[in-house]
């Protein structure tokens, strides 16, 4: 079975090796992400990890897909890459000392069969200075990241607190990623007790 992760984040590619699954292609989606303003959060990373796994598995029939889009939202608007360091900066101070939520959607389609699930995260930052986020920005860090920050990076020096999966919060959410890959019959613990022996 080919097994094909349709994301180039890095962080993605080295949380399915974590989960056990070392054999895998990477191919990600390049068409515009086409989005309706009037989805919930919810319902926009869920959709955009659907157009991803509709896309590579239109080239693909026979392989497994794996697709996920993540987002983080505060006070009702989504936060996605920034745009400058004035936009990384602008989100930042809008998130500092205060609770926002990361969603991460996630599809994966195999054999004519499609799953599409999302996941939720509440993370809580400490309050940030004008110094805090001159020099996070400053790393180049929260350039490429929803809500310009990462928490698996420098970033974790912000986050007081969080309720709900961590990895979720890198932009893959392992247990409810093995859940959906165990209703194809697919069993990463068992992939990686096969490669220890």
């Amino acid at each position: 079975m080919r097994i094909i992760l349709a994301s180039q984040s890095p962080r993605r590619r080295e949380l399915l090796e974590r989960m056990g699954i070392s054999q895998f292609d990477v191919i990600p989606a390049k068409g515009e992400e086409r989005s309706d303003p009037n989805l919930t959060p919810e319902q926009l990373v869920e959709a955009l990890s659907r157009q991803k796994a509709a896309e590579i598995a239109a080239d693909h029939p026979d392989a497994l897909i794996i697709a996920a889009d993540t987002v983080v939202a505060v006070d009702g608007s989504v936060l996605g890459k920034p745009h400058s360091r004035e936009d990384a900066q602008d989100m930042l101070k809008r998130l500092s000392g205060r609770e926002h939520t990361v969603y991460s959607g996630l599809t994966v389609c195999w054999q004519g069969r499609s799953v599409t699930q999302h996941e939720a995260t509440a993370v809580r930052f400490r309050p940030l200075s004008q110094a805090d986020i001159a020099n996070y920005v400053s790393t180049g860090e929260p350039m490429d990241k929803a809500g310009s920050y990462g928490i698996q990076g420098y970033g974790c020096t912000l986050v007081e607190g969080i309720t709900g999966d961590y990895y979720n919060v890198m932009g893959l959410p392992v247990c409810r990623l093995s859940a959906i890959l165990a209703g194809f019959g697919i069993a990463p613990l068992a992939m990686a007790a096969k490669k220890e022996h």
